[in-house]
């Protein structure tokens, strides 16, 4: 076991990049590494800590206080070294943090090397590596999403800000939850973001949990209190917040306690995401606690994005709280923020007309010539129309301008396009007065489907009947009569059936299990996740399951676009869970216009809930944006008055209809509200081309890329893992006879994957890999961290005689404070050299069956130990001047293309700021301060000797054999 005293210095094997590293402080079983050149302080396990001790030798020279010494003795006292130049000793905690590391020619001049399959892999590793992470799609390349420009366009505009602050406002069903887990895989990838928190209602946790962990391979840490006083009672941390770097939590038991507030908000965040941020109340008088606690975490954190679907029109001063959180000193003002919203109403008037075929009205064109102010090349578009050019500078130069267009992004349905069309399929039956069992379980059901759903499953496990009673009564229900013959009718179509509990589930499927030969497959909370996936996929398959049995919490997360009838047990009385069940299938990509199938019994609660749905609502055929604000007016009421008529009370049907025609006008008041209040710029500013479409092309282009597969295939092979082939571009991966333990991931056993995007997109069994995966990262970590690959040795028959090469491979890397995405410009770079014996620089490729013979027979490299201590360290500083020249270009280039992508970024926000007060001076001084940033680092890269190979003629080894 390595021994670590603080104040010794280390290199990381997994992250040589972070430079010289220093022990901070150590514990029985780990210990903590500050590398302060990179600002990041890493916790390492003693017993398999990938760190290797920097150690130099008289003859070496050394970095400290920017001045280069020789060594002239190594000393060690209390296990720190003291090295002696010029006569004083110098403490290793002196040296200079960007120390270089490594020494694999010692392993060569010692004749220690290994494969030459190894070295190829390891060459391969580095070349792969740098070319993905200088990609724009570095971090979104094993997302499991279809690459659609809507969302594509906002997550590029989202990412343009140095740290993204900005309110996410999609209509239902376009993606809002996936361009901000996009956002965020990026900002993880790049190093932008490292500590995020998640804040979302309680009934969307798990939804939330499946989606990062299955669409982009992020598992955050799901916190409650019992959690939270789980950690406290273990005490590992003073703050519970600090214990994980990636947290997911709901704000109610947050804002519950002071205590919990403060420990959250001292944690320190550099993202935080806010799921339905409408709901945080506030006013000019008085702001909700969550609104509150928010707003806190807002202040001090870099990056913050906010999710709604409710549109500004329903709220002006809702809106105005939601872009305060992201910019209070821009929204201050509540009425010089709803002026400047009626201003920019006309302006919006005008854009309408623009992209329209009717010439611009007066009023329009008095409106424009105000906002356009001095701008005299803007003015004289408003000459040129109706010219189709003048039209587009027009719409360019007031989206500029548009006041909430750089930090709210908003697609809608109607723009998008591809969404078919919904049909409501409903069966009434009689009433079931004649049966007061069955009238008095169906009042029972209702009350309880009003409240959380129960997670207790269906059955007792004492119970020994072969047939429980509750599944044999639910075999007599009129509504399970209607299933089975639904069932029949469609028996060439999949089916989705959504119920409000687990419980419903288990009892539905022993009952068609003895009333009907179907196939059927379960989706609840009360199965595992991999369980879910591989239910979801036997769902999908052609020969699989026809009907799949869905509990509220268990389908959270999932959709079926491939299924176009839906089947609703029971019916929500909220019509955004209503949303969310027929969200599972009128998703993009639907191709058919989707079945709702309900039923229900005349004289119910539940056929009462129904009409208010489908009259006062019209919710099953529409998304309707009002719903909340119509549920919290109205819900109450609705469920009194569907109580009221399954308990046959007089005048009930009658106080039905008048809550169906009020709701219906108030449905007509806000929908008409919406549509006035429509913001087209916003929607234009929206579908702006903020570089999706590089995004998209990056995309496309790697999933059309085979040889990436080949790769990731032959980098598993490399740790014992069984890669069995199983069609076009999937394979299954068997750990059972993995040669490192330490290797990340398959702990479960074996794993299917597939490399293709659009098979993943339709079996969630299946793992979607890139090279951005983790399970590949940290395989090419291990990789890199190992010996594997540093040195070898071929003999090659294609070259002359008595020669010899040296293949140096070098490493070019930066050191960049936390947060500088330097690696967009220079990623750690793999630069190879090759020299000869008369130093110098030569083009050679090894053949690979060169390399298999020298690997099936290798060479006793030990005969040639007294060449190697003379030749080695001549040709590897010859290559090393040369690796420095090459390093020198590739540092101008970078430098060059920072400096000019950071000067165009910030002409483009300083002209913006001119028509924009948006545009916050900060950013200005962000992208500033980032060009910096990025400068010193790119000046301050640095060439590592990664791996060398001697590459040698047959004779060689016959020439050394004589002397």
């Amino acid at each position: 076991m390595l021994e670590f005293v603080p104040g010794q210095r280390w290199y990381s094997l997994a992250e040589p990049e972070l430079g010289l590293g220093t022990v901070l402080r150590t514990a029985p079983r780990s210990v903590q590494v500050v590398y302060t050149q990179s600002g990041v302080i890493r916790h390492y396990a003693t017993a398999s800590a990938p760190l290797e001790r920097a150690r130099f030798q008289a003859g070496d020279r050394i970095v400290a206080a920017g001045e280069s010494r020789s060594v002239e003795q190594v000393i060690e006292q209390d296990g720190l070294y003291f090295y002696l130049c010029g006569g004083e000793p110098l403490p290793e905690t002196a040296l200079d943090d960007r120390q270089a590391a490594g020494r694999p020619e010692d392993r060569l001049v010692a004749a220690r090397v290994g494969s030459n399959r190894h070295f190829r892999l390891r060459l391969n590793t580095l070349q792969a590596r740098a070319q993905a992470r200088a990609r724009p799609s570095w971090g979104l390349e094993s997302a499991r999403i279809q690459l659609l420009p809507h969302q594509l366009g906002v997550v590029a505009g989202a990412l343009a800000q140095p740290t993204p602050r900005v309110l996410l406002a999609d209509e239902v069903g376009l993606g809002k939850t996936i361009e901000a887990g996009l956002i965020l895989a990026r900002l993880i990838a790049s190093g932008r973001a490292e500590r995020v928190l998640i804040l979302v209602p309680e009934p969307l946790v798990v939804q939330w949990f499946v989606e990062l962990r299955r669409r982009f391979q992020l598992n955050f840490a799901v916190y409650d209190e019992e959690r939270v006083a789980s950690i406290e009672a273990s005490g590992s941390s003073e703050n519970p917040f600090l214990d994980d770097q990636w947290v997911l939590t709901e704000l109610g038991f947050l804002t519950a306690s002071s205590k919990r507030r403060e420990q959250l908000t001292s944690a320190g965040w550099d993202l935080i995401i806010v799921d339905e941020a409408h709901h945080l109340a506030w006013d000019p008088e008085e702001a909700s606690p969550q609104y509150q606690l928010v707003e806190q975490l807002a202040l001090t954190t870099p990056s913050l994005i906010l999710l709604t679907a409710t549109p500004e029109q329903l709220g002006r001063s809702g809106h105005f709280a939601r872009l305060r959180l992201l910019d209070p000193d821009r929204y201050s003002d509540l009425q010089h923020f709803v002026a400047e919203s009626e201003q920019f109403q006309a302006v919006s008037q005008a854009a309408s007309e623009l992209l329209g075929d009717d010439p611009l009205s007066p009023a329009s064109e008095k409106h424009l010539a105000t906002i356009l102010g001095d701008d005299r090349e803007a003015i004289g578009h408003i000459e040129q129309l109706p010219d189709p050019a003048a039209k587009e500078a027009l719409l360019d130069a007031l989206i500029d301008r548009h006041g909430t267009g750089r930090v709210m992004f908003r697609n809608r349905r109607e723009s998008v396009g591809g969404f078919p069309g919904r049909e409501p399929v409903a069966v009434h039956l009689p009433s079931p007065g004649h049966d007061p069992a069955l009238a008095a379980r169906l009042i029972e059901e209702f009350d309880r489907d009003l409240q959380p759903p129960d997670l207790s499953p269906a059955f007792n496990a004492a119970e020994t009947e072969d047939v429980p009673p509750a599944v044999t009564i639910l075999t007599h229900d009129p509504r399970f009569a209607w299933l089975l013959q639904l069932i029949e009718q469609l028996d060439d179509h999949k089916l989705v059936l959504i119920c409000r509990s687990r419980a419903k589930v288990e009892l539905l499927e022993a009952a068609l299990r003895i009333k009907a030969s179907v196939r059927v497959a379960r989706f609840h909370e009360g199965l595992s996740l991999a369980q879910r996936d591989r239910n979801a996929a036997y769902f999908a398959q052609n020969d699989g399951a026809r009907v799949l049995l869905c509990s509220e919490i268990g389908s959270e997360g999932r959709n079926f676009q491939f299924a176009h009838h839906l089947i609703l047990w029971d019916l929500p009385a909220d019509p955004d869970l209503l949303e969310q069940r027929i969200g599972r299938l009128d998703r993009i990509g639907q191709s058919e216009t989707i079945k709702i199938h309900y039923c229900v019994l005349a004289d119910t609660a539940q056929a009462a809930l129904a009409r208010w749905l489908e009259e006062g609502l019209d919710a099953f055929r529409s998304s309707p944006p009002d719903g909340r604000e119509l549920y919290h007016q109205f819900g109450p009421r609705t469920v009194e008055v569907a109580r009221a008529i399954a308990r046959g009370k007089s005048g009930s049907h009658q106080h039905l209809e008048q809550l169906i025609a009020d709701s219906r006008t108030r449905h007509e008041q806000l929908s008409e509200q919406i549509r006035s209040g429509r913001d087209r710029l916003l929607e234009l500013a929206t579908r702006r081309d903020h570089g999706g479409s590089e995004l998209i092309a990056a995309l496309d282009g790697i999933d059309h890329d085979p040889l990436q597969d080949g790769y990731v295939q032959q980098l598993f092979e490399h740790f014992g893992i069984d890669v069995e082939e199983l069609g076009l571009r999937r394979v299954r991966l068997d750990p059972e006879y993995v040669n490192n333990n330490a290797f990340p991931g398959l702990k479960d056993g074996p794993e299917t994957i597939t490399f293709d995007r659009y098979e993943a997109l339709g079996r969630d069994d299946l793992g979607f890999v890139r090279l951005d995966h983790p399970l590949v990262m940290g395989a090419q970590e291990l990789l890199l961290s190992s010996e594997d690959g540093g040195a070898a040795f071929v003999i090659d028959s294609s070259l002359p005689s008595r020669s010899v090469l040296l293949e140096a491979v070098f490493v070019l890397e930066t050191i960049a404070p936390r947060g500088v995405d330097v690696g967009r410009f220079l990623p750690s770079t793999p630069i190879r050299v090759l020299v000869d014996s008369r130093r110098e620089r030569r083009q050679h490729e090894v053949d690979p069956a060169a390399e298999s013979r020298s690997d099936e027979r290798p060479a006793d490299l030990a005969r040639l130990r007294k060449v190697l201590n003379t030749l080695v360290p001549a040709l590897r500083d010859e290559a090393a001047t040369m690796a420095d020249q090459d390093a020198a270009e590739l540092i101008a280039d970078a430098r060059a293309r920072a400096s000019e992508e950071l000067s165009r970024a910030r002409e483009r926000l300083s002209a913006l700021r001119r028509v924009n007060p948006n545009v916050r001076e900060s950013e200005l001084t962000q992208v500033d301060e980032q060009r910096e940033a990025l400068d010193q680092a790119l000046s301050g890269a640095r060439v590592r000797l990664d791996a060398v190979r001697l590459i040698a003629s047959p004779d060689i080894m016959q020439l050394a054999a004589r002397n």
